[in-house]
């Protein structure tokens, strides 16, 4: 209450017109204002304020997952490698809110007694959609943050809902990932698509609402943080971000940056989602080394839907639909949309309104009834007037047998994912196979001297889309799985941290969906949605981390984080190294570890890492204060820590991460390291090193023998051989006499051999 006066006191001396939206209580001395640029120029100006930072927009950044990566059930209630399921830790999720009625987070009654009394005492506030009883023994607490939101938009009543309540989908979906119940039958449309289960399905929940349908602010986010760190949450999920780093600045220093660190400070594993701005480089939104940045994979399932055309062709495309009426051989005439307009159409002068079949009223009811009709993705869809939902529309409308969503050759192919249909249909997203479906349309199609059609022959069924089908190569990273390398500014100055920390599932997953889906009219009235993005990634990280904790609970956050990336791997289910998708939809790339972290998350190994790199809060202030150029008020004011000028600093690449990246090398350069042996045992180590192309690499001491709860310091040597003009990747493998290895994979550009 103290620094609330004080905060209020500071802005009634200092600027007339203003609205304080929240001071926050624990994660730095700070408050949040709406005001003009002006005033907040004055702010800046009064004695004892370090840091003034512009509010920035927040971005949204599984039936088979559990399985894909050795979590085998052992009964309906218990989807876990570990007996527990992660009973006894909270999760906290900053995002859309959750959908409390929800199969995935009923309480089924078979909690220890004596957690449910400790984990019960949250609170829950109420609001529309969310009664008190919302909170049920599975959530055990439910808030909302909206001063932000409220602030610089105006709220719709009818789905910006001010309660918990989840009108979107996202948060449920990432909170059922992560800890949803075992064993929740998975239906859309009347077809049963298997059992879901979250990660750490006997895990419990804390819902921190943030992010709404009309507006989402870091304000909001931040303060929701603020909260979580108050109620000591275990694990914290960040499926949200900033749309962009601080406009100045460094991006560990900005407000968002230090708020993890204040949690992770607090003993909290945050896991926040790399983003989805791939394949280029430098896209990554999580900077932090105190934070696990998780980028996105596919995995070995598909579901593939196709198109047999009359002469007996068969094309593959995507979607999540029922067949056409009769066998899949049984098949239906094939309209080209602008075939199937009506004589006078009076909106035929608009680019692409016919061929996107948006509008029913464009069509002759009597040519495209019982017909499969194919539209075109055109301009209407890369503008964003276009939409699936139309098409869907204009299909039940007028009782089309099924539509075929099919790329223009003027504006080549579209990336497409498989979304449950309420009528037969298929996007077929390559030109290529395009090319193919029109050219059989066109030899089937009669025209009359006038250039009009008067006769259409060509025919088509489109085949069951729903089966799922495995055995592709996986994982590889998705192709919108944002990359590293990290960087320290909005200049992208390349910073000396390895960014994504760790690959995880993300593409085409199965989870919980609000059924009110108020940004994704498709999904309206599901309560299961196949989802793609990071923040799809990032839950499944955050409930591995929920069963390490259980089993670990006194490890600290930088162990557990440690403990996922030493074991993870960089091969994929046939042994080849991970490949990822690029910018051509048809080529597949090596991947390195600004694509992957470390690899693809191993949860089994995760549990017996043998060994882990522990991080201290100090040494993420001593991090700060060696970055170039930073001033060390700043670094006060902002996390309270004190930079000693007295003494040289340690180079940024001297963090105790369990990977080494060194972004600008000259010569050679000895890099610190410290390992603790969490095994139950002594173990003798030796190393074994991939060096980075055009560099050599060695460790002191050549072998060493540590004995539980012992640490051990090394030093990696790193020497320039010869120069080069990008990054090169290697990494270090310890292997201990008890079969545990350790990898540390390292990113070096060598910039100079002297």
């Amino acid at each position: 209450m103290e620094e609330e006066d004080s905060h209020s006191k500071l802005l009634e001396n200092t600027i007339k017109s203003y609205t304080k939206l929240h001071s926050f209580k624990k994660i730095f001395n700070g408050f949040a204002v709406h005001t003009t640029p002006s005033q907040a120029s004055k702010l800046r100006e009064v004695d004892g304020v370090k840091l003034v930072e512009l509010d920035r927009g927040v971005r949204k950044m599984t039936t088979y997952t559990p399985e894909f990566l050795g979590l085998v059930p052992s009964n309906i209630h218990n989807y876990s490698i570990i007996d527990g399921g992660g009973e006894g830790i909270l999760i906290g999720f900053v995002d859309s809110g959750i959908y409390p009625t929800h199969p995935s987070f009923s309480f089924f009654g078979n909690f220890d007694h004596q957690e449910e009394e400790e984990l019960s005492c949250g609170v829950c506030e109420e609001g529309p959609f969310f009664p008190k009883a919302s909170c049920n023994g599975k959530i055990v607490s439910a808030r909302f943050f909206s001063a932000g939101a409220q602030a610089v938009a105006k709220l719709n009543s009818s789905l910006d809902f001010l309660s918990p309540f989840d009108a979107e989908g996202h948060g449920s979906h990432v909170a059922s990932i992560a800890a949803g119940n075992a064993g929740v039958p998975v239906i859309v449309n009347g077809f049963f698509y298997g059992l879901a289960s979250g990660i750490a399905p006997r895990a419990r929940i804390a819902v921190y609402k943030a992010v709404y349908p009309t507006v989402a602010t870091l304000i909001d986010v931040i303060s929701a943080i603020d909260q979580a760190v108050v109620d000591g949450v275990d694990i914290l999920a960040l499926s949200v971000g900033p749309n962009e780093p601080p406009e100045v600045g460094f991006t560990f220093l900005s407000t968002y940056d230090i708020a993890i660190l204040s949690a992770t400070r607090a003993g909290i594993v945050v896991v926040q989602a790399a983003g989805n701005n791939g394949p280029a480089r430098a896209t990554v939104v999580s900077y932090s080394p105190w934070a696990i940045g998780v980028a996105a994979s596919g995995t070995d399932r598909v579901y593939s839907a196709s198109l047999l055309l009359g002469n007996g062709q068969k094309i593959e495309g995507v979607g999540l639909s029922g067949p056409t009426l009769g066998s899949e051989f049984f098949l239906h005439k094939l309209v080209l949309a602008k075939d199937g307009k009506k004589q006078n159409e009076t909106h035929s002068n608009i680019p692409n309104y016919i061929e996107e079949c948006q509008n029913p009223e464009a069509f002759d009811p009597n040519i495209v009834q019982n017909s499969i009709v194919l539209c075109s993705f055109s301009q209407g869809f890369l503008n964003g007037t276009s939409s699936l939902a139309a098409i869907i529309h204009t299909a039940t409308t007028l009782r089309f047998m099924g539509f075929v969503l099919i790329a223009n050759p003027n504006y080549g192919d579209f990336i497409a994912e498989p979304i449950p249909f309420r009528v037969p249909g298929i996007l077929v997203p390559s030109v290529s196979d395009t090319q193919v479906i029109l050219k059989y349309y066109e030899e089937n199609t009669c025209k009359d001297g006038r250039g009009m059609v008067s006769e259409i022959k060509g025919k088509a069924a489109i085949g069951e889309g729903r089966v799922a089908s495995f055995g592709r190569q996986a994982p590889t990273v998705s192709r919108f799985s944002s990359r590293g390398p990290d960087y320290i500014n909005i200049n992208r100055t390349v910073a000396d941290v390895l960014k994504p920390d760790i690959l995880a599932p993300g593409h085409q997953i199965w989870a919980a969906w609000s059924p009110l889906s108020a940004s994704e009219p498709l999904l309206k009235g599901y309560h299961f949605a196949l989802l793609s993005g990071t923040s799809m990634a990032a839950p499944h990280i955050v409930g591995i981390a929920a069963l390490i904790k259980q089993k670990y609970p006194s490890w600290t956050p930088s162990m557990i984080a440690s403990a996922m990336s030493t074991t993870a791997t960089k091969y994929d289910m046939n042994g080849d190294l991970i490949q990822a998708e690029g910018f051509n939809l048809h080529t597949l790339y090596p991947s390195t570890p600004f694509d992957f972290g470390a690899g693809l998350v191993s949860p089994t190994h995760a549990l017996d890492p043998g060994l882990v790199f522990p991080s201290e809060y100090d040494e993420y202030i001593n991090f700060l204060c060696s970055l170039p150029g930073v001033d060390p008020a700043v670094i006060k004011s902002a996390t309270g820590g004190q930079c000693n000028t007295c003494v040289s600093q340690p180079h940024p690449a001297d963090l105790n991460l369990p990977s080494v990246t060194i972004s600008s090398l000259v010569g050679h350069q000895v890099v610190q390291r410290r390992v603790k042996n969490v095994g139950s045992k002594v173990e003798t180590y030796v190393w074994s090193v991939i060096p980075p192309n055009g560099t050599t690499v060695n460790i002191n001491p050549p072998r060493f023998t540590v004995a539980p709860e012992e640490v051990q310091n090394l030093e990696i040597q790193i020497n320039v051989t010869h120069k080069m003009d990008h990054f090169t990747f290697g990494e270090i493998i310890l292997t201990g006499s008890l079969n545990h290895i350790a990898r540390i994979p390292l990113s070096v550009k060598a910039v100079s051999a002297s």
